[in-house]
């Protein structure tokens, strides 16, 4: 079969499943991971020659889109913050909403860092010489962790997970983007405390309720972890009330807690943190408009 032949097969293939952009993105990724051509060359190449070897691996994507498994599990990786990541069915699919969280993050650890310059090693979080800790509840593909650690000097990462087989797949990102993440098997909901105090926190923490099924999409609903998702329609914030609790024995002076949230849950969630005795606390909307993140501070 030669390359545009196969276009029209997949097209035909996928249509009414999917809408034709995405199609159109799913084609041009495959063709480039299977076959090593660009968007270009359908154009330049419409008579490339596919082999029955690629062919075959192509078709078998295809059967696996037709039961809308995401093409990220497919494949096997995808991108987050500019870096590679492994995934499967054991972990979350990085999200763009999350890269904001992260963005967050980082704007927050210079504005600490440039503090402590500024007032000669004399602030309240420590001085300049003392290295940032940071803890992540709940690493998945350790998207998070890995991310902090490609753009931040002079930091001790720990990122926990209750999942073992999430944690192998955060471990191998480790190593695939070549930084130091202290991972640790952990059920944070049965943690009475944790092992050392941290300048920041940050979770995602499975926030959909049960009730919110019916608007997650089928390639999600069908193929995710559900463990990493989903939250009892009667305590959907029992992750954050859990992890705000040890956050307030477990973070430095002016430490900050970070969470990525329940878009339908802001006020509820600010409410909650109030209620711990958080006194600083921002909500901010993601690139749609949803509120989507929270940064709390105990002073």
């Amino acid at each position: 079969m030669i390359l545009k032949q196969f276009k029209t097969f997949f097209s035909d293939e996928l249509l009414g499943i999917y809408p034709k952009t995405e199609i159109d993105t799913f084609f041009f990724l495959l063709i480039d991971e299977y076959l090593k051509l660009k968007r270009i060359d359908t154009v330049l190449r419409p008579d490339f020659k596919i082999e029955d070897e690629p062919l075959s691996i192509l078709k078998v994507a295809v059967r696996k889109l037709k039961r809308e498994i995401p093409l990220q599990y497919i494949i096997g990786h995808t991108e987050f913050y500019g870096l590679p990541f492994l995934v499967d069915e054991n972990t979350l699919i990085p999200r763009p909403e999350t890269e904001e969280l992260v963005e967050w993050i980082l704007m927050e650890v210079k504005d600490i860092k440039d503090s402590r310059v500024k007032n000669q090693h004399k602030v309240s979080i420590g001085n300049t010489s003392e290295l940032l800790s940071i803890l992540e509840i709940g690493s998945g593909s350790g998207c998070i962790p890995i991310a902090l650690a490609k753009n931040i000097e002079d930091c001790t990462i720990s990122a926990i997970d209750v999942s073992i087989k999430a944690l192998e797949i955060a471990k191998k990102n480790a190593e695939l983007n070549k930084v130091n993440i202290d991972f640790l098997k952990l059920d944070i909901l049965q943690a009475k405390k944790l092992s050392q105090q941290y300048n920041i926190i940050v979770s995602n923490p499975p926030y959909v309720r049960e009730l919110e099924k019916i608007e997650i999409q089928n390639n999600v609903l069908q193929n995710e972890p559900h463990l990493a998702l989903f939250v009892p329609n009667e305590n959907p914030l029992i992750f954050y009330e859990k992890i705000a609790d040890l956050a307030k024995q477990h973070l430095t002076k002016n430490g900050l807690l970070f969470f990525e949230i329940n878009q339908y849950l802001g006020e509820e969630t600010k409410a909650l943190l109030k209620s711990k005795d958080f006194k600083t606390i921002e909500l901010r909307k993601d690139i749609f408009g949803n509120n989507r993140m929270i940064k709390a501070k105990l002073f």
